[in-house]
């Protein structure tokens, strides 16, 4: 059996970055897990002595804080600078942009609509940065715009790690039903790359092999993506979760990574899966 690597896959550019600097701030917190991935995040631990600080109240005062890819809320961010702790910002630089957008767009009275996940960290941060909270809008699809108070004038951004076709959609939506509408593609590059790579290699695969934390949104979008050209695709965190009968009569096995999913992890796969094939 052939195994082939996607032609884009793993680390993007915000997660390397903050990789990078956690790794150069030995001995600090990360405000909230730094990545979506536990085994990453524990290299962390071990060999840099990075601790994790879930919330406020489990940082001390003299507490170096790396702030996580994914950013945090506007309010949280005030609380570490008034007990002046060190504050080290890791946020993905394509999480800043929608959180200034926001910031502008609503205090210039736009109504704000978010599409993304309200349960997701990035869009925790995103929307806190709204002039009131009462005129930013969290959607998920196009039909959860259906009743919503939004204003005449309507300013749009989208979690990083969304396809851009269901943006589309809810853009759509907007523009059909309201006067003035901006829109602001803030899906992240590496995002696409991904996924199109994903889906060229899917559509050749007879098992896909996705890897990544089963928490993180990116990944769950590569899983998905890989599954609509391959039924069998599979989404694991690391090389313990492989089953050899996925690759029983199989002739090519297509492998991607999330964003947050180190090189090292996916060598592991792959050396797994040559064992198990042998």
């Amino acid at each position: 059996m052939k195994i082939q690597l996607a032609s884009s896959y793993g680390f993007c550019f915000g997660v390397k970055r903050a990789i990078k600097i956690a790794e150069e701030h030995k001995g600090s917190k990360t405000y909230g897990p730094l990545i979506h991935n536990k085994d990453e995040i524990h290299r962390l631990k071990e060999g840099f002595n990075i601790g994790l600080a879930e919330k406020f109240e489990d940082v001390a005062p003299d507490d170096s804080v790396v702030i996580r890819t994914h950013g945090i809320p506007k309010d949280e961010f005030s609380l570490l600078k008034a007990q002046e702790n060190e504050i080290i910002d890791a946020t993905c630089p394509y999480v800043t942009t929608p959180q200034n957008i926001v910031a502008k767009m609503s205090n210039e009275g736009y109504s704000i609509v978010i599409f993304g996940d309200k349960n997701h960290p990035e869009i925790k941060g995103v929307v806190s940065y709204a002039k009131d909270l009462r005129n930013a809008f969290i959607v998920e699809d196009e039909e959860a715009l259906e009743g919503l108070p939004i204003l005449s004038k309507v300013a749009v951004v989208a979690q990083t790690t969304r396809k851009p076709e269901d943006f589309l959609k809810i853009v759509n939506r907007l523009i059909l039903n309201h006067k003035e509408v901006r829109v602001f593609n803030t899906i992240c590059n590496a995002t696409f790359e991904n996924q199109d790579a994903a889906a060229e290699l899917a559509k050749d695969a007879d098992v896909m092999v996705v890897i990544g934390g089963k928490h993180s949104s990116n990944t769950k979008q590569l899983h998905s993506i890989s599954k609509s050209y391959c039924s069998e695709s599979y989404l694991i965190e690391n090389e313990n979760e492989l089953e050899s009968t996925w690759f029983e009569g199989k002739n090519l096995c297509g492998i991607s990574a999330g964003a947050s999913t180190p090189d090292w992890i996916v060598q592991n796969v792959i050396n797994k899966i040559q064992e198990m094939v042998k």
